[in-house]
């Protein structure tokens, strides 16, 4: 064959291996559109089953916007980064929703813009932290097809908040997919939205909490005595159930068993409580018996739960009290992987019992609110014409135990009601047959949080409220409020998305250079203690010396004196000369460790992929031979 024709077949072959190469990525992105791969440790780019369900749900139009001051950042690269990553999960909520049903956009709100003017509008926050204290915008908006809006006002890069990144877009977008405010049905023991003072003989204003909530939510006042839960509440918010009859009690059963979540307020020793409640009548002591015993959960009644750490002072006779059952709670006491209790400061409790878990219960029972190993329980007796605070300190032992103050249940639940509707005497009417009809016996998704304290929601735990020009105007010095606002806020969502829990980090620390500093930095201390210990030793010698001359006016040093300094000088070189060598240990280990990782980058693996290769060709050519 003549070199022309070789030369032929060469150029016919690039020209055919091109055309392929040109088919075959057009064909890759037609057969694996949609196709990622997620080889992260923490699986950071797979989206939760309930998130991925929650999208693919989405029926009209949702628009995102992104919004992120580009310029000021660029002196931040941590910012940057988690910018970086909330892109990347909005990118993946987008390719999981029906085609053009999530619309992502990137605004930079240049300042002075109509991009800065649209991030106030829409609510977002800038955070004085570029060049010269210039306001950085990092947040997100969204509208859909009627005009509903919500944003994140700004994301915080904080490992805890980051934990929760998937959540809070994922809420976002399911608020914006159902615009209608969720509503709550509320039974209370206590006059939370306001009632008649018998002592002042005044209409009295409704909690504050009150008044939160009903910003969020359509709250529907729920009546006392019902053998139905309407099936359009989301969520049941119970506070202080006393004195319910059996067919209430049958109607919170069932409204559990059919998949209503609730949220449960109960006390041992509620002082909230008054005789001149709007609905239910007084007492202090509330629990939800015999629900709580068919879910397997155990409620100390008549127990209050004493902290001698988290005891808050209150105003005694003469100078401030600790109050060993009003508790401060710190985030040490919350469950920092539940969205309800994460990121929350401080809640104040007063007089709370307790919940336990009953023995061979199937539910999971999470614990959000714990007490310290420095806590009792005492008589709920003993608070209720308590004088002194400081009495309750006479005999308390703590027990070394931490008592569960809040929890969350879920999983499967059985009826306290197995066999339908209970049997009331003195009923009005029979139970309609259709209602009997519709009697659940048990549920396998039931999510219940319940709170072992009615006081937490009232004014004085948690909030100072004053009327200001015809305005009342609330300064919330505790969590209490946000606690709620969270609690039903996570219950009201999407089944998919309230067993969203906390995610792990983007952020990776080379752990292994975090040990080897943290071991030289060991070192360097002990050394520098050493010579911190020796110049007090000379300096005490030199002391001595100074005291025992004989010609204290002289200034002249004696031969003593000389040779003592030249010894501490010549020893002070030669520890400085240990901690410099200490420092060069500590790079050079970390040095050395960096090497080996950029001789496994740049050789290794390309040689292990060179090794590959020809072993391929011999397989290859091995085959040919023997054909």
């Amino acid at each position: 064959m003549s070199t022309r024709s070789r030369q032929s077949i060469g150029y016919s072959t690039l020209v055919v291996l091109f055309l392929v190469f040109g088919a075959a990525v057009m064909a890759s992105n037609v057969l694996l559109r949609g196709v990622r791969l997620d080889l992260t440790e923490n699986q950071l780019y797979t989206l939760s089953p309930g998130t991925v369900k929650m999208l693919q749900g989405i029926d009209e139009p949702i628009h995102l916007y992104l919004f992120f001051s580009n310029e000021p950042t660029k002196d931040l690269p941590a910012l940057r980064a988690y910018k970086q990553r909330v892109q990347e999960m909005l990118q993946e909520f987008v390719a999981h929703a029906p085609q053009g049903k999530l619309i992502l956009e990137d605004v930079d709100p240049v300042r002075y813009s109509e991009e800065e003017d649209r991030a106030t509008q829409y609510g977002l926050q800038a955070a004085n932290v570029g060049p010269g204290g210039e306001p950085v915008y990092f947040g997100l908006a969204g509208t859909n097809s009627v005009g509903t809006t919500d944003h994140i006002p700004f994301f915080d890069p904080d490992p805890s908040k980051e934990s929760f990144l998937e959540y809070q877009l994922a809420r976002l977008v399911y608020n914006l997919a159902h615009p209608k405010k969720p509503v709550v049905g509320l039974l209370s023991g206590v006059p939370i939205t306001g009632g008649f003072n018998p002592q002042t003989q005044q209409p009295s204003q409704p909690w504050a909490i009150d008044d939160q909530i009903k910003q969020l939510f359509d709250v529907r006042m729920v009546p006392a005595k019902t053998l139905h839960i309407d099936d359009d509440i989301k969520v049941l918010w119970i506070v202080h159930p006393v004195n319910l009859d059996d067919d209430t009690k049958y109607a919170i059963d069932q409204f559990v068993m059919r998949g209503g979540r609730a949220l449960i307020f109960v006390d041992p020793g509620a002082e909230v409580a008054s005789a001149g409640g709007p609905q239910l009548g007084g007492g202090r002591s509330s629990t939800l018996e015999p629900l709580f015993t068919a879910w397997g959960v155990k409620f100390s009644a008549d127990q209050v739960v004493a902290d001698n750490r988290y005891a808050l002072s209150v105003r005694g006779n003469f100078r401030p009290v600790r109050h060993l059952g009003l508790l401060g709670l710190d985030m040490a006491a919350m469950d920092q992987k539940d969205v309800i209790t994460a990121g929350l400061d401080t809640i104040n409790l007063g007089l709370a019992g307790h919940f336990t878990l009953a023995d061979g219960a199937k539910v999971k029972f999470t614990p959000l609110l714990r007490s310290s190993p420095q806590s009792e329980l005492l008589p709920a007796e003993r608070f209720q014409f308590l004088q002194d605070p400081g009495e309750l300190l006479n005999g308390f032992v703590p027990g070394g135990k931490q008592y569960v103050l809040a929890a969350r249940l879920e999983g499967p639940l059985k009826s306290a009601y197995p066999n339908g509707p209970p049997t009331v005497p003195d009923r009005q009417k029979p139970v309609d047959e259709a209602l009997k009809s519709k009697h659940l016996a048990s549920t396998d998704d039931a999510n219940i949080v319940l709170v072992g304290d009615v006081d937490v929601l009232s004014d004085r735990l948690w909030v100072q409220a004053q009327n200001f020009l015809g305005q009342r105007l609330m300064n919330a010095f505790a969590n209490n409020g946000d606690f709620v606002v969270n609690a039903l806020d996570n219950l009201s969502g999407s089944a998919d998305l309230i067993g969203l829990h906390s995610r792990a980090t983007y952020s990776r620390p080379f752990t292994r250079v975090e040990t080897l500093r943290r071991q030289a930095d060991a070192k360097f201390r002990q050394t520098e203690q050493q010579l911190q210990a020796q110049l007090s030793e000379t300096e005490r010698k030199l002391g001595q010396l100074q005291s025992s001359r004989n010609d204290k006016g002289s200034v002249l040093m004696t031969p003593d004196q000389q040779q003592e300094i030249q010894s501490f000088l010549d020893q002070q070189v030669k520890i400085r000369s240990e901690l410099r060598a200490v420092r060069r240990n500590l790079d050079a280990d970390i040095d050395r460790l960096g090497t080996i990782l950029e001789v496994v980058n740049i050789a290794v693996v390309p040689a292990l992929l060179t090794i590959i290769a020809l072993l391929v060709v011999f397989v290859k050519r091995s085959r040919k031979v023997v054909q």
